[in-house]
């Protein structure tokens, strides 16, 4: 079974920053090319993919509503991907989600932007 663990979730300042972590199984290589996502979603609204990274390639994608603000980022040694979330607001409140080849999901970690 895949293991998707979030972490670095809480309460951040509008206009702050926070950083979010999701450690994933061991046996994801870099050379598996498996891709690696943030989900966001909050109560009444859909989910929404806010960003991801290519394993392999290194290839990342950004949702147009974060473009500039939000960075994924991969450290392949400690099988870990981050999200860097800067200049946050109020609208990034959600619970986020590490998800693995759209099909694997960790538990998520509340973000709340106030």
């Amino acid at each position: 079974h895949v293991q998707l663990v979030e972490s670095g979730g809480g309460s951040g300042q509008a206009g702050g920053s926070l950083i979010l972590a999701c450690s994933y199984a061991t046996y994801i290589r870099t050379s598996d090319s498996h891709c690696l996502a943030w989900f966001r979603q909050s109560p009444g609204a859909e989910r929404e993919g806010v960003a991801r990274i290519a394993t392999g390639s290194g290839n990342t994608y950004y949702a147009d509503s974060v473009k500039g603000q939000f960075t994924i980022s991969q450290d392949n040694a400690e099988n870990t991907v981050y999200l860097q979330m800067n200049s946050l607001k109020v609208e990034d409140t959600a619970h986020y989600y590490c998800v693995l080849s759209y099909a694997f999901w960790g538990q998520g970690t509340q973000v709340t932007v106030s």
